[in-house]
């Protein structure tokens, strides 16, 4: 794996002041912490050409890891939906193709940048502080994009677990894929967080034009 070296990230205070402005894209008060991103990168493949895709990257704390795990392959389309984050991103990480875009439009960005379906889908995005229509249709756009042996992956807060909408969208997860598998508590991320690794979308699990996952 490369070491990446990049331009300044955002720091955590940046990341605070982008929490304050917009709780409910930002998500999160700090930076996602490197162990995080080790174990939410785990599926980018180690050789080929991968289509990977990075929603909601943030300051681009898994950006950095899925740069390094390319090394120059493949391509990388990172979907940031805060356009200050975006922009950062893209000044940051000019290798990377970042989209100022919400992440339930995926399957048109990957259409119009010719990527085909997405061999990876790593997502940084709050899902449980997402209401139940955007989780349906950010997953159901997820779920498009994939292709027939992708991985998804994604984390939560372990805090959070227990909250209707986190119950919620681990009942999507299973009505989605085949393999669901939540990873061991990363203590070492503020507040500690645990990672989603999800295979196999189910063939019939539906488009966001149909009827939404069971919730």
């Amino acid at each position: 794996m490369t070491t990446l070296t990049t331009k300044a990230p955002v720091t955590t205070g940046s990341m605070f002041k982008e929490f304050l402005r917009s709780p409910l894209q930002v998500g999160a008060v700090a930076p996602s912490s490197r162990r995080l991103a080790t174990e939410v990168t785990l599926p980018v493949p180690e050789s080929g050409n991968p289509v990977v895709v990075e929603l909601g990257p943030g300051t681009g704390a898994f950006t950095t890891v899925i740069q390094e795990l390319l090394g120059g392959r493949g391509h990388h389309l990172a979907v940031e939906i805060n356009p200050r984050l975006a922009s950062a991103l893209a000044e940051r990480f000019p290798r990377v193709t970042v989209l100022h875009a919400e992440a339930a439009a995926l399957p048109r960005l990957l259409h119009a940048y010719g990527s085909g379906a997405a061999d990876v889908v790593i997502s940084g995005l709050p899902w449980a502080g997402l209401p139940r229509p955007v989780q349906q249709t950010t997953l159901a756009s997820i779920h498009q994009s994939l292709s027939p042996q992708g991985a998804f992956t994604t984390f939560g807060y372990l805090h959070a677990t227990g909250l209707s909408p986190a119950r919620r969208f681990r009942r999507m997860l299973g009505a989605s894929f085949e393999e669901v598998i939540a990873g061991r508590t990363v203590w070492a991320n503020l507040p500690p967080a645990f990672v989603y690794h999800t295979r196999r979308p189910r063939p019939h699990a539906l488009h966001p034009a149909g009827t939404p996952v069971p919730a």
